[in-house]
């Protein structure tokens, strides 16, 4: 097995976990007690800490590798300072993107998120065209036009799904919020594919490591900032005294999980665009999503009434119709490399 398919297996995994566990750990902390949106947010990156064991590995790695050729010595951080400035970047629109979505997650149910979430790889497409030339099928615009009517349509139902004490203009908000969070991310996911392409030095997944390290440090920091403003820090203990599903102990768990957990979905995401493309790590986002949707009645025992039903069918029907499109587009590069390959050689006459 090539190391290639190996990474893509291991970000595909790891991107499931986050994509579909980080949302659902994210609901859990809000209705039971949790009130602050900036320390939600901050949480969303703040378990980056992890990444620092696999660089760790990369580094001895490397340093034996050296030994052994006799080579110099062995930097410990590869990232050049362009690629740097870029991640700085790129850091705080995902901290500011982090802020959004839990916002938005504060007043919608995790299925109604989720489904709003689905929109982002409309997005994605449209940006992944102008920024680094993604080239278009039939397939893949029928399933930008089918995700996009799925988030729409569940525009048209909002009433029967607002949270218990919830105001219109808290939904609103939230529904807002959650759409623009969509947007953000969908041109994060291209830009970080334009800063692999115009990278000065060769990308390889150690730098892609650093730059996950690099990206979610800024965007903490960027939330660090809010909930100081907002006064977080003050109130935390107060709120894990309070936590409705069990104190500060069972507060505690849920929060470090939290972080953990969500860290699999940045650092998935970013490894799906080093491995193939910033569109595909959209797909497989927008794809883990009804898996999300379901979780969610099952654990919270959110409401799934037709309007969502409608969003989920049309969602999956545009998961279905990008993933055959790729398979048919696969299929006729390999036929046409097998009819090259068979014709006859012939010598040229001087």
């Amino acid at each position: 097995m090539k190391m290639k398919t190996v990474l893509v297996i291991i970000n595909t995994i790891i991107l499931a976990i986050g994509n579909c566990g980080g949302p659902l750990m994210t609901r859990l902390y809000f209705i039971n007690g949790g009130k602050r949106i900036w320390f939600s947010s901050f949480l969303q990156t703040s378990g980056s800490p992890i990444i620092l064991l696999a660089l760790l590995f990369s580094f001895l790695i490397r340093h034996r590798k050296q030994q052994e050729e006799q080579e110099g010595k062995t930097t410990l951080f590869i990232m050049k300072p362009p690629l740097f400035l870029a991640s700085v970047f790129i850091g705080l629109l995902i901290g500011f993107d982090n802020y959004l979505y839990a916002y938005g997650l504060a007043y919608l149910p995790v299925s109604t998120s989720s489904l709003l979430i689905s929109s982002q790889l409309a997005f994605t497409a449209l940006f992944a065209f102008f920024m680094v030339k993604q080239r278009f099928t039939p397939f893949t615009i029928n399933a930008v036009v089918l995700l996009t009517l799925g988030a729409g349509s569940l525009a048209l139902h909002a009433d029967g799904d607002k949270l218990a004490k919830e105001t219109n203009k808290e939904y609103i908000i939230g529904f807002l919020m959650t759409v623009a969070a969509a947007v953000l991310y969908a041109f994060v996911l291209p830009l970080v594919e334009l800063t692999y392409k115009k990278a000065s030095q060769r990308i390889s997944y150690t730098l892609v490591l650093e730059m996950q390290l690099v990206l979610c440090f800024v965007a903490t920091c960027f939330c660090l900032v809010g909930m100081v403003a907002d006064g977080d820090f003050k109130e935390l203990g107060r709120e894990a005294r309070e936590f409705k599903l069990g104190g500060s102990t069972y507060y505690c768990v849920v929060v470090v999980f939290t972080a953990i957990i969500w860290q699999g979905f940045f650092l998935g995401s970013i490894g799906m665009i080093f491995c193939a493309s910033s569109l595909v790590s959209g797909v497989l986002i927008s794809a883990l999503l009804p898996l999300t949707e379901v979780l969610a009645v099952l654990f919270f025992k959110e409401k799934f009434q037709a309007g969502k039903g409608v969003s989920l069918f049309l969602s999956l029907w545009g998961f279905v119709s990008y993933f055959y499109g790729q398979f048919k587009t696969e299929k006729k590069s390999q036929t046409q490399e097998e009819q090259q390959s068979q014709l006859p050689v012939t010598d040229s006459v001087a």
